[in-house]
C-alpha cells in the first residue's frame, strides 16, 4: 500500500513514517501544510522550514502546500491536498495525531470523504511509554519551542533524553504539563532517527523568550554524515 505522512519534523510525525514503514507500506511522499497563521488548529508552524532538511535527511520525497491557517478554513485546503495525493496513487494518510480528537476526526473526515486509508499509530499511546520508546529508538529531537508551567527557556534546545524525561516527570507530577506535550506545552524537532540517512546539525539559532513562554529560530543546519 502506497502510503504520505503528514509531516513537520517533530517527533510524532516522524514516528508516524517510522511506524508507516515498519508496517512494510511504501511511503511515497511528506506532505508538509506551511501556516502562514502560528495560531493554527491544525498545523505544527515552529520552523516548519526544517522539513526541507528532514526530508533530505531521509531521502523522500517531500510535498509543500501554503495555507492562510483560517480555522476550519484550512481543512480545504487540506482537503485539495489530500485529493492532489490521492490522484498520485496514495492510499493511506498517515498522522502523528496521540490524544488530539480536533485534529484526528479532522483528518479521518476527509479521509472517509476520498475513499483514503486514515492512519494514526500513536493514536492514545501511554505518553510516557512513548517517549521512551523515542529515546530507545535513538530519536534525537530537540524542543524548539515551549509554554507551559515548569518549562523555563533552559528547556528550549534541550534533547530528549532519559534525564529529561526524568525531570519532565518531576514538573508533570507538580504542574500536570503532559509527558508528551500533548497540551501544546512544548513542539520539537528530530535531528536524527533510524530513518534518516545522514543526521541535522544546527550551526546558528536564536532563543526568543517572552515572559512565561519561548522559541528557538533555527536560522542555519546542514547535513552531516552519521
Amino acid at each position: 500500500m502506497k502510503a504520505a505522512v503528514l509531516f513537520s519534523g517533530g517527533k510524532d510525525s516522524t514516528m508516524a513514517a517510522y511506524k508507516a514503514i515498519e508496517q512494510g507500506l511504501e511511503v511515497k511522499y511528506l506532505i508538509s501544510m506551511i501556516s502562514s497563521n502560528s495560531e493554527s488548529y491544525m498545523f505544527h508552524t515552529s520552523n516548519i522550514h526544517m522539513t526541507e532538511l528532514a526530508a533530505q535527511a531521509m531521502d523522500m520525497p517531500l510535498s509543500c502546500y501554503n495555507t492562510p491557517g483560517i480555522k476550519e478554513k484550512e481543512l480545504d485546503d487540506l482537503k485539495m491536498v489530500l485529493t492532489d495525493m490521492k490522484n498520485r496513487g496514495v492510499e493511506a494518510i498517515f498522522s502523528g495525531a496521540m490524544y488530539s480528537s480536533y485534529q484526528k476526526s479532522r483528518i479521518d473526515k476527509l479521509c472517509q470523504d476520498l475513499s483514503l486509508k486514515s492512519v494514526s499509530p500513536l493514536w492514545h499511546k501511554d505518553p510516557y511509554e512513548y517517549m521512551m520508546e523515542l529515546v530507545d529508538l535513538d530519536f534525537k529531537i530537540i524542543l524548539v519551542s515551549v509554554s507551559a508551567a515548569g518549562l523555563d527557556e533552559s528547556w528550549l534546545g534541550r534533547e530528549i533524553d532519559r534525564e529529561f524525561l526524568e525531570d519532565l516527570l518531576k514538573i508533570h507530577e507538580k504542574h500536570g504539563v503532559h509527558m508528551s506535550f500533548e497540551g501544546g506545552e512544548a513542539e520539537t524537532l528530530v535531528l536524527d532517527c533510524p530513518l534518516f540517512k545522514k543526521r541535522i546539525k544546527i550551526k546558528e539559532m536564536d532563543k526568543v523568550w517572552d515572559k512565561d513562554s519561548g522559541h528557538v529560530n533555527i536560522k542555519k543546519a546542514v547535513l552531516v554524515d552519521k
